[in-house]
């Protein structure tokens, strides 16, 4: 498998600096750049950029789509994490009292796509999953 360019992610937020907050302490992103009214974090390797202005991604909160028995939600964003790292950090989130859309568990088990997952929002009602896979080179098998 090759490497992966770094992707680029610009969302809305209304509130700059609980979610400066959210992503930096809870997440654990470093912050880059900033200016009065955005943010760029180190989202695991990825440029993530928080634009704040009047829009409410609370709207998104409503659409949902059944993937392996659960509601997931759309749209969302997220990273695919080692596996090790996947287990602590839904420890560690789970220690910071997140509030998951859905739990962290084992999606797809016993196929190709077996892996762990798990969904919650950011402050603004940003979703976001965190997913790993035990075998990498699985990631986008049929």
């Amino acid at each position: 498998m090759q490497a992966v360019n770094p992707f680029h992610l610009a969302i809305p937020v209304k509130n700059l600096e609980v979610c400066r907050k959210f992503y930096h302490e809870v997440l654990g992103c470093s912050e880059g750049r900033n200016h009065s009214v955005w943010i760029d974090f180190d989202f695991f390797g990825h440029q993530l950029v928080l634009h704040q202005n009047g829009y409410l991604a609370d709207a998104n909160k409503g659409l949902h789509n059944p993937v392996d028995c659960h509601n997931v939600p759309i749209p969302h964003f997220g990273i695919v994490l080692a596996w090790s790292d996947w287990e602590n950090l839904a420890v560690e989130l789970k220690n910071k009292g997140i509030e998951f859309i859905i739990e962290p568990h084992i999606r797809f088990k016993g196929e190709i796509g077996e892996q762990g997952t798990m969904f919650f929002y950011d402050p603004e009602g940003n979703a976001l999953e965190f997913k790993a896979f035990k075998d990498i080179k699985k990631l986008f098998a049929k």
